[in-house]
């Protein structure tokens, strides 16, 4: 939970400083040299204009569809990451066992828990890296899209319902913190090791208050278009983990 939590507030660093250095000044071209601005970036602004002119110029609405379908892409590991903490909850129990018959901080001990640890994991298909997956993922996504906006003339020039897409808004951070909110929140009713933890559910609980905060006050300094992306990731993965979650509740 922690290295989960932690590479979140890694990639939000990250975020920040590559949102202000590496070429923004520059506009995005098919000639824009680089394997950063011809992997990541003038992909991402090609696909949101072309969808754009598709909706007559409505580049807030080609933002929305183009952020739907990054998050179908990452479905699938989504899916992975709920499978992976499901395991790991239903080797809590085993788990804290193997931490209490080698509680000693020696060397030797510590080294026969990592080893029986692991095995424990390998035997229930426990990856504790799956978690950390989805936001590794998202990282160069982001910032691509980061790019995209202030880059691409067409998206930061636009409006959409109250907004300019190019300059920062001050609704939807708010919006932003509020469904990052709701997304946490339902993660963690759904989480039954943090509802028997004590220690995990005050880290949790911590967090759930935290990252929603730091998040919001970051989108008051964003493009109101990454914003705006930032709000509709966050409605469908609330959405997500609703449906994915019941099935699996209702299985268990």
């Amino acid at each position: 939970m922690r290295r989960k939590y932690g590479i979140l507030v890694t990639f939000l660093v990250l975020a920040v400083f590559l949102a202000g250095c590496t070429q923004i000044d520059e506009p995005i071209t098919p000639e824009s040299e680089g394997i950063w601005n011809t992997i990541f970036v003038y992909p991402l602004s090609w696909f949101i204009t072309m969808i754009a002119e598709f909706l007559n110029e409505n580049y807030g609405l080609a933002i929305i569809l183009v952020t739907v379908v990054i998050r179908l892409l990452l479905v699938p590991l989504n899916v992975k990451q709920i499978k992976s903490t499901r395991a790991m909850q239903e080797v809590q129990p085993q788990l804290q066992e193997l931490q209490k018959k080698y509680a000693s901080k020696d060397a030797n001990t510590q080294q026969k828990l990592q080893q029986e640890t692991m095995q424990l994991f390998q035997k229930n298909g426990v990856n504790p890296l799956a978690g950390c997956l989805p936001i590794l993922v998202q990282m160069p996504i982001f910032i691509a899209m980061y790019h995209a906006i202030r880059r691409t003339t067409e998206i930061a020039t636009h409006d959409f319902l109250w907004f300019q897409l190019g300059t920062p808004d001050f609704v939807l951070p708010i919006l932003t913190a509020l469904f990052t909110f709701l997304q946490q929140k339902l993660m963690m009713s759904t989480n039954s090791a943090a509802n028997s933890n004590p220690q995990m559910r005050l880290q949790l609980q911590i967090m759930l208050y935290v990252m929603p905060i730091m998040i919001g006050v970051m989108a008051f300094f964003f493009p109101a278009a990454l914003a705006l992306y930032w709000v509709t990731g966050n409605i469908f993965m609330v959405f997500q983990t609703l449906l994915i979650n019941k099935p699996m509740m209702s299985k268990k």
